[in-house]
């Protein structure tokens, strides 16, 4: 097998079209795709993201630990460069938008230090953004 990596793609759970695309098309600025009256794809980051209405919704889970703190799951995300998830962070700060964790630095100081924070998208999909700073080395 050849490893030829190309964009990933992650369906998941909506609530209502409206907010779901106001939410990843006007805050998060991920470029809206094909869609249909029940789900929509967006451009996440270099990523394909689709929407689908659903009626059901599990509660959140956190249930996972790293470094101290609990975390949802499961729950997305994306890494990216330290510039990029400054300029997110910042626009989520200015839009007073809530972080159910807070920007912060996991493993300070050590190879594998990473700036995170996670939100809720309108159907209270976790979603996490992270930078690695800590070394040039992959993230995998």
């Amino acid at each position: 097998m050849t490893d030829q990596r190309g964009p990933f793609h992650y369906s998941f759970k909506m609530r209502d079209v409206e907010s779901t695309r106001e939410f990843y098309d006007e805050i998060l600025g991920c470029k809206e795709g094909r869609s249909g009256k029940s789900w929509i794809d967006f451009n996440f980051f270099g990523h394909q993201l689709t929407a689908h209405l659903a009626a059901d919704f599990p509660a959140l889970d956190y249930c996972g630990e790293v470094d101290g703190v609990a975390v949802p799951i499961p729950h997305f995300g994306v890494v990216l460069s330290l510039e990029d998830y400054e300029r997110i962070r910042e626009k989520l700060e200015v839009l007073d938008y809530p972080f159910i964790i807070k920007p912060q630095i996991r493993y300070e100081g050590t190879k594998a230090q990473q700036h995170t924070m996670f939100i809720l998208d309108p159907s209270d999909n976790p979603i996490e953004f992270k930078s690695y700073s800590g070394t040039e080395e992959d993230f995998i």
